[in-house]
């Protein structure tokens, strides 16, 4: 059970003419910045690949992946220049992670489009490798299967179409298990492309609420609205340092980025511009990858078809943005069974994921010594949460860590434990007044997490009429603070975006 919940499943709902915000620049690009006479040349000088592990879009939508990689190299696997390099501001180190990790859902009847954005450390099961950030399971698979495959005697071009074959499916399969969608299409779009897309077009209108300084990134602008070329524009898409939600606003300028790139490619200065137009072109055909199996014409007539439909962008739920795995890694921990029923939710489905459990049963019989019992605050009521580890432990049951609980409100007092079915989870819940039980797999045996909310009536609450003589002062005590360098309050939520019509939305 996280020690913080973020809850950030903001969805933001664009202009009609903004489809492609949901679709990605590039694929814009590929459907609406080429003539039709000049089709067949352009999609045969396209980077693809074959034989990804993909679905058909039978499940009521087109799913595409589009992944933004930091390669220092371009769509078809040559080498940037030094001056490419120098304009990316990335370092000339090799690199495979998937910094952008968007999933875009397109029911088939073309009523609407969602673009569904995964923050780059959200902790996930990738296969053959175990629990990782999801931006690495590309490269680290890559590696994995490039030294076998040079162990085995593989030429070296063999070893790296192998190697990052196999990179690529297991993030197509590792999203799928997060989402539980299948992945119809791939795209893949590199550093170099933002740079060189965004030039096509002569820059990208951008609005930040206030002036940032950030090193790390590059990111050096000014507050307001303002036009970003390549270079500048990478740093804003980039910067995850300085900013109050982290990662999180920074998917949110990738998005609005997207937004106002898309917004200058449909304009008719550009694509009535022979000169944008073949830039353009070029641009597309180096730095964009598909997979081999995209049908360009049809999915333009789609585009056409949902350009006055529901577009929106969704962040999946967060519970911690600001996670530790037990060897020191920073991570984003979410609930899968809750990111698939959000997933579902945007076209319409059902997710049948686990149950909340509710203890109604009798207590079984255990020895109360035996089960640590962690209790955390996130009602309202202060003191409440060591007044309740009281309460426990003169019932028998070990004291654990008490808190403030560092996450967003919860409505419901809940129990969580390894499983939920367990006579130690059982007893536990029905103690509390029998309070609802979830899983948490990361909770070792014998020990149980109880999240205070302001519906608690429990032994330790001031409701309560039990046995227990213990109950809330109403006083914080200092079991109740966090340690020090940790959050007791989730982090800042965005600023509201302006949606206005006559500029760009203005972010963080």
């Amino acid at each position: 059970m996280p020690q913080a919940t973020q809850g950030v499943s903001r969805v933001f709902t664009g202009r009609p003419r903004q489809f492609a915000a949901a679709v990605a620049a590039a694929l814009v690009l590929i459907a609406t910045g080429v003539g039709w006479r000049t089709y067949d040349s352009f999609a045969s000088s396209l980077a693809s690949v074959e034989g990804l592990n993909l679905g058909n879009g039978k499940d009521g939508a087109l799913d595409i992946l589009l992944v933004g990689t930091d390669s220092r190299t371009d769509a078809h696997g040559n080498p940037l220049s030094q001056r490419e390099l120098d304009a990316l501001r990335a370092g000339e180190e090799v690199a495979n992670n998937t910094d952008t990790i968007i999933l875009i859902r397109v029911p088939n009847d073309g009523s609407s489009a969602t673009a569904i954005s995964i923050p780059r450390d959200t902790y996930v099961e990738v296969p053959d490798i175990g629990m990782s950030k999801i931006n690495a399971a590309y490269g680290a698979t890559k590696e994995l299967a490039r030294l076998e495959a040079v162990e085995s005697g593989e030429d070296e071009a063999a070893v790296e179409k192998s190697s990052t074959k196999a990179g690529r499916d297991a993030l197509i399969e590792s999203v799928a298990d997060l989402t539980g969608v299948t992945v119809d299409h791939y795209a893949e779009v590199g550093l170099l492309g933002f740079v060189l897309l965004t030039d096509a077009v002569g820059g990208v209108d951008v609005c930040l609420n206030a002036a940032v300084d950030e090193p790390l990134s590059g990111a050096h602008f000014a507050a307001g609205e303002q036009t970003l070329q390549g270079s500048d524009a990478l740093s804003f898409v980039r910067q995850r340092h300085d900013l109050p939600r982290g990662d999180l606003d920074r998917i949110v300028r990738q998005q609005v980025f997207m937004a106002s790139l898309v917004q200058k490619v449909l304009s008719a200065k550009t694509l009535s511009n022979p000169s944008k137009v073949a830039q353009l072109t070029a641009a597309v055909q180096r730095s964009v990858v598909l997979d081999s199996d995209w049908d360009i014409v049809q999915l333009a007539t789609q585009m056409q078809d949902l350009a006055g439909g529901a577009v929106q962008f969704s962040t999946i739920p967060v519970q911690d943005i600001n996670a530790m795995t037990d060897y020191g890694e920073s991570v984003v921990q979410v609930d899968p069974d809750e990111v698939r029923e959000h997933v579902a939710a945007l076209v319409g489905g059902d997710y049948e994921g686990s149950e909340t459990t509710t203890s109604d049963s009798p207590a079984p019989d255990i020895d109360p010594s035996s089960v640590t019992v962690n209790v955390s605050n996130a009602g309202s009521v202060s003191g409440l949460a060591s007044a309740v580890s009281l309460a426990m432990s003169s019932e028998g049951y070990s004291e654990g860590v008490v808190g403030n609980y560092a996450g967003s409100a919860m409505s419901s007092t809940t129990l969580y434990a390894a499983d939920p079915d367990s006579d130690e989870a059982l007893a536990v819940a029905a103690a509390l007044g029998d309070v609802d039980i979830d899983s948490d797999p990361s909770l070792p045996a014998g020990t149980v997490e109880l999240v205070l909310a302001d519906d608690y009536t429990g032994p330790g609450s001031s409701s309560y009429s039990g046995s227990s003589s213990a109950s809330t002062s109403g006083t914080t005590t200092q079991s109740d603070v966090m340690p020090a360098g940790e959050s007791a309050t989730p982090a800042p939520a965005a600023p509201p975006i302006d949606a206005g019509s006559d500029g760009p939305r203005c972010v963080n």
